[in-house]
């Protein structure tokens, strides 16, 4: 015999999938977190919440799960919802396309499933938004399916614990990832692993100090061996962050103020917004917000009044946005770049589903209501 050399091969071959399984399944079990979505295996649930976890905390999450299900109950409910009280169970998660795409993905499963959710990875593909991570998540944790996820906790892990030193997010780097992914989560309990791979990178192979002596595979890390687990996985150049300048208006008529929606494709789609449109280059904001309304509502306006600028950060844009009030002269509104408008109350307006962005502007308008003397002086020339 000869186990030498045999003991070599195994170790090129990788770590040995049975003990990496054993050991992932044992550890999770033992220091799984206590989550909701934990708590049932009903397909729809599991769902929601694979849904509201993409690019969002776990503590963030938790309160809105609670309060959609209450709302929407089951797949039903949602596909019977209108799709401004769905945005608006939403608000304030942002990347607002789940949202729309749980509504459509749910009237598809009320309309072609007879209101079941399918129970298995091609045909949950099939609905509109689940791409083939969530396919993978609702049908190994929902339906104990042996599919495979990958997504950027799981990268991580796989990462490491195979030395992979390409780009993750390349062509190749997806491939390698998938394919180790799917040898490991063949076997028993295949939602367990799949949560246990995700929970091990979010709690213990932390992008930053990762605390590699609590972890259960650390035998088998080809990062830690190296003495430096942080090196991986490679990171990719991120997209330089663009500066963009914005105005928008509290356009009023009589008492009534303007509220727009924008497309449902793209930035905050489907979302309320108060008209207005990106600056150009030395554009004076005055001067750009009377020419986006006209241009995009076919409104001109009286005198602005300037009531400050807040900012936001979106993936890859710094906005600056310029809020100002105005009285609207006589005319029909004429669309341009929006899908609807309302005229709406106070209230009314507050109450429709909108970003964070616009949620900002409307405070810094109820600050100024706030400070304002009873009798409003007359509007501020705007810069």
């Amino acid at each position: 015999m000869t186990p030498r050399p045999a003991r070599a091969a195994a170790d090129d071959a990788g770590p040995s999938v049975g003990r990496l399984r054993g050991a992932l399944l044992r550890w999770y079990r033992r220091e799984r977190r206590d989550l909701p979505w934990r708590r049932t295996r009903d397909p729809y649930r599991v769902w929601i919440s694979e849904a509201m976890l993409q690019q969002t905390r776990v503590d963030t999450v938790i309160p809105y799960y609670h309060r959609f299900l209450e709302r929407f109950p089951d797949v039903e409910a949602l596909a019977g919802a209108d799709l401004d009280d769905v945005l608006g169970a939403w608000q304030g998660l942002g990347y607002y396309s789940r949202a729309r795409n749980l509504k459509r993905a749910a009237e598809h499963v009320v309309e072609c499933h007879g209101g079941a959710l399918p129970d298995t990875a091609d045909a949950l593909r099939e609905l509109p938004g689940v791409g083939r991570y969530t396919a993978g998540a609702v049908a190994s944790i929902a339906f104990d399916r042996p599919e495979p996820i990958v997504d950027g906790n799981v990268a991580r892990v796989l990462s490491r614990i195979h030395g992979l030193t390409g780009d993750p997010k390349s062509t190749a780097g997806q491939a390698r990832l998938w394919e180790e992914a799917a040898r490991l989560v063949r076997g028993r309990a295949p939602g367990d692993l799949n949560q246990a791979l995700m929970e091990l990178g979010a709690t213990v192979c932390t992008p930053r100090a990762p605390a590699c002596p609590r972890c259960p595979v650390r035998a088998s890390c080809a990062a830690l061996r190296t003495g430096d687990p942080e090196s991986l996985p490679v990171g990719s150049r991120k997209p330089a962050v663009r500066d963009v300048v914005a105005a928008a208006a509290i356009v009023a008529r009589r008492d009534r103020t303007l509220a727009v929606r924008r497309p449902e494709e793209g930035l905050l789609g489907g979302l309320w917004d108060l008209p207005g449109g990106d600056l150009a280059a030395r554009e004076r904001p005055a001067d750009g917000l009377r020419r986006a309304l006209r241009e995009r509502v076919g409104l001109e306006v009286g005198a602005l009044e300037r009531l400050g600028c807040v900012e936001h950060v979106f993936t890859h844009r710094r906005l600056r946005l310029h809020v100002y009030r105005c009285e609207a002269a006589p005319g029909r509104v004429r669309l341009d770049g929006f899908d609807a408008h309302r005229w709406v109350g106070q209230a009314a307006l507050r109450a429709l589903p909108a970003g964070n962005l616009t949620r900002k502007a409307l405070a810094l308008v109820d600050a100024g209501d706030r400070v304002a003397s009873p009798a409003r002086g007359a509007a501020t020339r705007a810069p």
